[in-house]
C-alpha cells in the first residue's frame, strides 16, 4: 500500500500553504503534470501507487476540507435540503465503515481520477469502473476491480503501454481543463443518491453536494501532483472523519442524533 512515513531525505520541506497555492493555480489552469518535488527515479506507475509523502500532509489536507465543509458548504447543503425537503440517507445506527474508508477511495478515486494522468485508459476504463461503482461490492465486482488494478500496472512490463502520441498530448493539454473539472462535477452528482429527493426543484440539487465537488477538486489535484495512491489514502482519511463525528455522538450524546 502508500507508504506513508517521512522521508525527509526524499521529500523536500515544502510548506502547505505552498502547495495551497499551487492547487489553486492548478483549479484555475488545470494541466496533466507535472508532479510536486520529492519524485523518485523509478517506474511512474510505482511512483503513483506507492507515493513518498508524509501522513501528516494529507491529515493537513483533511483538516482543511473539514473546515471548509462543515462551516460553508456543510451548512448550505443542510439549509437547501430542509428547504427542498431532501433527506440522507445514512443510517446513523449503521454506519457503513468498510464501505466508506476502503471501496469508496478505492472505487471512486480510479472511476474518477485515475484517468486524469492515464488519459489513453479514459476510454475503456472509467466505463469499467462505473460499472463497478454502480453494481457496488460482490464477488464479480471485486474480480473486476482486481482485474482493472492490474491493467493499471501493465506499463512495468510494457513499456508504450498507454502511450499517447504527440498529437493526442497536444489535444489532451488543450482541453485538460475540461477533463478535471468534469470529473470533480461528476464526482459530486453521483453523491446524489445519498439523498431522497422527493419533489425538489432540480436546480437545487448542485448545492446538496457542494462539499463533494470542493473536495473533488483537491482529490484531483493531488492525483495528479501526488499520485492515485495518496488520493484513495486521503479520500480514506477524509471520509473517516464524519463517521467518526457520528460514532462520538451515538456513543456519548445519543439526544443529539433525535434533533430535529
Amino acid at each position: 500500500m502508500i507508504d506513508t512515513r517521512m522521508h525527509h531525505a526524499a521529500v523536500p520541506d515544502t510548506r502547505f500553504w505552498r502547495e495551497f497555492t499551487d492547487f489553486m493555480r492548478f483549479v484555475w489552469r488545470p494541466r496533466p503534470g507535472p508532479r510536486l518535488p520529492g519524485r523518485h527515479a523509478r517506474p511512474g506507475v510505482l511512483e503513483d501507487f506507492l507515493p513518498r509523502l508524509s501522513a501528516w500532509r494529507l491529515l493537513q489536507w483533511a483538516l482543511l476540507l473539514w473546515v471548509i465543509n462543515l462551516f460553508i458548504f456543510g451548512p448550505l447543503a443542510v439549509s437547501v435540503a430542509q428547504a427542498g425537503g431532501a433527506q440522507h440517507r445514512l443510517n446513523l445506527h449503521s454506519l457503513p465503515w468498510l464501505q466508506a474508508l476502503i471501496w469508496a477511495p478505492i472505487v471512486e478515486e480510479m472511476a474518477f481520477r485515475f484517468c486524469l494522468r492515464r488519459v489513453a485508459m479514459l476510454w475503456w476504463f472509467v466505463p469499467l469502473m462505473v460499472i463497478i461503482l454502480v453494481f457496488g461490492p460482490g464477488v464479480a465486482t471485486i474480480l473486476l476491480l482486481m482485474i482493472a488494478l492490474y491493467l493499471c500496472w501493465m506499463p512495468l512490463w510494457v513499456a508504450s503501454a498507454y502511450r499517447l502520441t504527440w498529437a493526442q498530448r497536444v489535444r489532451v493539454r488543450r482541453y485538460y481543463p475540461w477533463l478535471y473539472h468534469l470529473s470533480a462535477i461528476a464526482f459530486a452528482a453521483v453523491h446524489l443518491y445519498n439523498f431522497r429527493l422527493h419533489e425538489m426543484p432540480w436546480l437545487l440539487m448542485p448545492f446538496l453536494v457542494l462539499p463533494q465537488w470542493a473536495t473533488g477538486l483537491v482529490l484531483g489535484w493531488i492525483r495528479v501532483r501526488r499520485g492515485i495512491g495518496a488520493s484513495i489514502l486521503l479520500h480514506s482519511i477524509f471520509n473517516a472523519g464524519p463517521l467518526l463525528v457520528v460514532l462520538l455522538i451515538l456513543n456519548f450524546a445519543p439526544s443529539l442524533t433525535a434533533l430535529g
